[in-house]
């Protein structure tokens, strides 16, 4: 087992890098968080106990992989970069032959669904996503009936204001109705970039998801993920115009939306999640 740097000194991690012949690769989105109260505060949210089953995206060199170990997780990481895939496999050698470390390479957005068929579904999901994939995974998952008991996630704020923006507000989304659908959502921290090596320009916010008890609220969970897909699909268009497209009927389109009680003139970021699976169940009726 070899063993890892400081995670808390970016020239340790600098070094480190160096000396495998390793390097940041922005199109992964890769920063290191080097504030080790913030790692223990993001672990101890997640209250892991001993044979917990944990999904960590994005690994890097294990500064998380290690909290999580440590606190008797059953942990699978998924890694897409193969220098920091080498890396934690050798950190964590005692773990592996101990069956509780469990290294998934590759793109992550292309690995979990095979995972989740090998492994069975987590209880925990941890990550610290970088911007382009948050949106796409959380979603995949929920639009997939995937829920965790917890989703621990690190992403820039603008995607976590995403997540619990409010009706009418810019930041309203499909992305936002999907997790206001699914899961309760809690800001833990936000994180400025001196909090990371290297330092975003950008500031991040640790959000927890938790499962909503009221779920799904509609006779169709898969249909209603496509419908509010559509009818945000193009924002500036009305709920009719979308709906009647997404349809192929215009007629049909009307007399939902009239069964609903909503306006033909709405646009779909003035519609709630509760108005939206009405009108999910008034177009399945």
């Amino acid at each position: 087992m070899i063993k890892h740097p400081d995670y808390n000194s970016p020239t340790e991690l600098k070094n480190f890098l160096e000396s495998r012949n390793m390097a940041m690769q922005k199109k992964f989105g890769q920063n290191f968080l080097i504030n080790k109260d913030a790692r223990k505060l993001l672990t101890d949210t997640l209250e892991i106990k001993p044979g917990t089953k944990v999904w960590e995206v994005g690994p890097g060199l294990g500064a998380m992989t290690s909290e999580i170990l440590e606190r008797g997780a059953d942990l699978t990481v998924f890694e897409i970069d193969h220098g920091f895939a080498a890396a934690v496999s050798d950190f964590f050698e005692e773990y592996k032959n101990k069956g509780t470390f469990h290294l998934v390479e590759g793109d992550v957005l292309k690995t979990w669904k095979k995972t989740l068929e090998e492994q069975g579904q987590p209880d925990y999901f941890f990550g610290n996503l970088p911007y382009n994939i948050a949106a796409s995974l959380v979603g995949d998952t929920i639009e997939n009936g995937i829920r965790f008991k917890k989703m621990l996630i690190t992403v820039q704020k603008e995607v976590a204001m995403r997540i619990s923006s409010a009706v009418g507000s810019k930041d309203y989304s499909s992305f936002s109705v999907l997790c206001q659908w699914a899961y309760d959502a809690k800001p833990v921290i936000t994180l400025s970039g001196g909090n990371f090596w290297p330092k975003p320009n950008v500031d991040s916010r640790a959000v927890l998801l938790t499962p909503k008890k009221d779920f799904p609220c509609c006779k169709n969970p898969l249909f209603f993920a496509k419908l509010q897909r559509a009818l945000f699909a193009s924002r500036r268009k009305t709920i009719k115009n979308n709906l009647s497209v997404f349809l192929s009927d215009a007629k049909k389109a009307e007399d939902a939306i009239a069964k609903a009680g909503l306006s033909e003139n709405a646009r779909a970021e003035s519609l709630s999640v509760n108005q939206l699976l009405k009108l999910s169940d008034c177009i399945e009726n």
